[in-house]
């Protein structure tokens, strides 16, 4: 298992594949990460499915409007269409490469509209470089998110069972 440095800017997303950390990037986008902590800690992702997910590119998820399993308004059709009841943020562009476990933003055309939703690159992808928002990098578990059912939309999707803070969890 990786070594967690920093408890508290690490995520531990457990998946209908299996367990990934995520070590989260505050120096490079602290509003990102401070959503992604937030929606984390009211366990807003539990339960959210990935709905788009594209070989050789990346998974994304965390729509947690439509795309949470047992939600108000969960909405296979619908998922990736919305986000949460939090403001959209501004963009945190850096000169950070998407490269394989990158964790990044998704967001509309719009720069500034990234919410909830965010993607994990199977692969390289420098053609996303400066355009959006990386909060996060896989530090273990990269083999579990390459297992994730692959559509768009997927056919019975995989899901995140469970999001939490390493801080939080009782070692």
């Amino acid at each position: 298992m990786a070594e967690i440095k920093d408890p508290e800017n690490t995520i531990i997303m457990e998946t209908t594949k299996g367990k990934v950390v995520i070590q989260l990037l505050p120096d490079l986008a602290p509003g990102h990460v401070a959503r992604i902590k937030e929606l984390t800690r009211e366990g807003a992702y539990d339960g959210v499915v990935f709905h788009r997910v594209i070989e050789d590119f990346m998974a994304q998820t965390g729509d947690v409007q439509y795309g949470k399993t047992g939600g108000a308004d969960f909405n296979p059709s619908r998922a990736g269409m919305g986000g949460s009841d939090k403001p959209d943020l501004k963009a945190e562009f850096s000169n950070m490469s998407h490269v394989r476990g990158t964790c990044s933003m998704a967001r509309s055309q719009m720069p500034n509209s990234a919410n909830s939703q965010f993607f994990i690159c199977f692969t390289d992808a420098p053609w996303l470089n400066k355009q959006y928002s990386v909060w996060g990098q896989v530090i273990e578990g990269m083999d579990n998110i390459d297992k994730i059912k692959r559509g768009e939309p997927v056919r019975d999707p995989d899901t995140i069972v469970s999001m939490k803070v390493a801080a939080d969890v009782a070692a």
